[in-house]
């Protein structure tokens, strides 16, 4: 597979299957309390460590749609990039996200539909090596003619 450098978006016509990108973030204490500011998820098992202690998390964790969130920033800056327009996604949250940890989006091209200018996109959210998230994004994409 292609890494992309994540300097430059790509039309329709240049994308291929098996083209990749990523995106990496390391979660803090402060995105974790503006994420709650911004979408008003205040669910005590983001903030409240004494609560986040009693739940199966054993800790408080991240929320999911923080960690999906990175895949929208590969789409939207690296792959395909400028211009791309999120249709769909799906996600499975496979595993908690934690302050400090180092999540990292990856977004692979599967499936490309010249006659929408549409293409079908692996998205995947990993800490290390273990997959956190994992998903499938239809995106319409920016076409040169």
């Amino acid at each position: 597979m292609t890494e992309r450098d994540g300097l430059h978006g790509l039309y329709f016509e240049d994308l291929e299957i098996g083209l990749s990108a990523s995106y990496g973030k390391t979660v803090t204490e402060t995105d974790i309390v503006m994420f709650a500011g911004i979408t008003g998820d205040t669910n005590p098992v983001h903030l409240n460590q004494d609560y986040a202690e009693t739940t199966m998390f054993e800790g408080r964790i991240a929320h999911g749609m923080l960690s999906a969130g990175f895949i929208s920033t590969v789409l939207g800056t690296r792959l395909p990039g400028p211009g791309t327009i999120y249709l769909s996604q799906s996600l499975q949250f496979k595993a908690p996200v934690r302050i400090g940890d180092t999540v990292t989006a990856k977004v692979v091209v599967r499936e490309i539909i010249p006659a929408k200018k549409r293409a079908i996109l692996e998205t995947n959210c990993y800490v290390g090596d273990r997959c956190v998230i994992s998903g499938e994004a239809t995106v319409m994409v920016p076409s040169r003619g």
